[in-house]
């Protein structure tokens, strides 16, 4: 009898520790969204998410793709392709209040929303500002990892960079499997 519950008491953490996988079920979370609504997961059945972890003062996610407008085009283009574009501040750094004035003056097209203790980014495994996560309309995670394929924190950027999440969304698009489910996230550290 002592060696199953030594035995479960040493696998619950791990347990715990569980994030969400490429091909599984993505985990449900209600998270508020910097103009006082909440969105949940389980409410946007039959949609495409994306979801992307964001941090206005990192130089990749705030700078090379925010304040250079990028991110918004790249939020455009989902919502062309028929996604539900969802980014999460995680962390007590920036309040709603500050991120729905930023949202505004910086013209962002996609839900922002707060993570202020951080359980949907582990619930996700998100690691960077910005990591991205793709979500079919049957609830499955499909992608996760980089936005796109240059690391380099510098807003010019090569004519050859390839863009995953918006290839990943295509691929779906066109009712094909995600060519790339999963790549190396890039960017600052989420602030947990």
């Amino acid at each position: 009898m002592r060696l199953p519950t030594l035995l479960l008491a040493f696998l619950a953490p791990l347990v715990a520790c569980a994030q969400a996988e490429i091909g599984k079920p993505a985990p449900d979370f209600t998270l508020a969204t910097v103009d006082g609504k909440t969105v949940k997961l389980s409410d946007l059945k039959g949609k495409v998410v994306v979801l992307e972890w964001f941090n206005p003062t990192c130089p990749y996610s705030g700078v090379k793709f925010y304040q250079s407008g990028k991110m918004q085009d790249f939020q455009r283009k989902g919502a062309e392709l028929g996604a539900t574009w969802i980014t999460v501040s995680t962390g007590r750094a920036n309040s709603a209040a500050d991120l729905a004035k930023l949202a505004a003056s910086w013209k962002i097209p996609a839900t922002m929303t707060v993570d202020p203790d951080g359980t949907v980014g582990r619930a996700y495994g998100a690691k960077t500002t910005p990591h991205c996560f793709i979500i079919n309309a049957e609830g499955i995670l499909v992608y996760k990892g980089a936005i796109d394929s240059n690391p380099g924190a510098k807003t010019a950027e090569p004519a050859n960079v390839r863009n995953f999440v918006l290839s990943a969304l295509e691929d779906m698009k066109a009712g094909r499997p995600v060519a790339q489910p999963s790549t190396k996230p890039y960017g600052c550290g989420v602030k947990y």
